[in-house]
């Protein structure tokens, strides 16, 4: 499999920053639906850290997934209607949309609150803003409204993937798994392939 996307799939470096940012975000989702509820301690400090961390982490990734399409192709859309192809684009822009504003507004609300911002204790970055603990449970509204929000987008391209792998038996889904196989294309009636 080549590095590059080509006319029929995404090449190895796109399925990977999709597939690492994906899980990224999902698995750090849960963490911090999870950790709000933890009593106050020195482990609810450090697992506070970590989610931050991570968050940073798929901030960066996704910077570096956003320089790399830029880069490197996308194979041409499969044939479908253009309806679909519209709403995919959509769902892949709010998509980028959410997996910026997520870490963007984690920052945002822990610079409202005056805590310090490490990437994995190796350094410190800086606040984005002041200390403003009235507007820090905003931030944080906001910042859980959206990941909410974007549940339900990735429930709908999830769901879009298994549509057209399981009913219309198209390379959509094959052409950005890992290992997935890509399909010859059917030629329409009365054409060779």
């Amino acid at each position: 499999m080549s590095l590059r996307s080509n006319d029929r799939q995404w090449g190895s470096v796109a399925k990977l920053f999709h597939w690492v940012v994906a899980l990224g975000i999902l698995c750090n989702g849960v963490w911090g639906l999870l950790m709000t509820g933890m009593s106050p301690s020195m482990s609810k400090i450090s697992i506070y850290a970590l989610h931050k961390s991570i968050g940073l982490t798929i901030l960066a990734l996704f910077a570096l997934r956003v320089a790399w399409r830029l880069f490197d192709r996308a194979p041409p859309d499969e044939p479908g209607p253009r309806w679909q192809r519209i709403a995919a684009h959509v769902t892949h822009v709010l998509l980028y949309g959410f997996i910026l504003a997520m870490p963007l507004t984690g920052w945002w609300y822990n610079s409202l609150h005056g805590f310090p911002l490490q990437w994995f204790k190796l350094f410190n970055l800086p606040a984005l803003t002041a200390k403003n603990d009235e507007l820090a449970h905003t931030a944080h509204a906001i910042h859980e409204y959206l990941f909410y929000l974007l549940l339900l987008v990735l429930v709908g391209h999830v769901g879009a993937a298994l549509k057209h792998h399981i009913f219309d038996q198209d390379n959509v889904l094959r052409r950005m798994l890992p290992f997935g196989r890509v399909r010859q294309r059917k030629a329409p009636s009365g054409e060779l392939p």
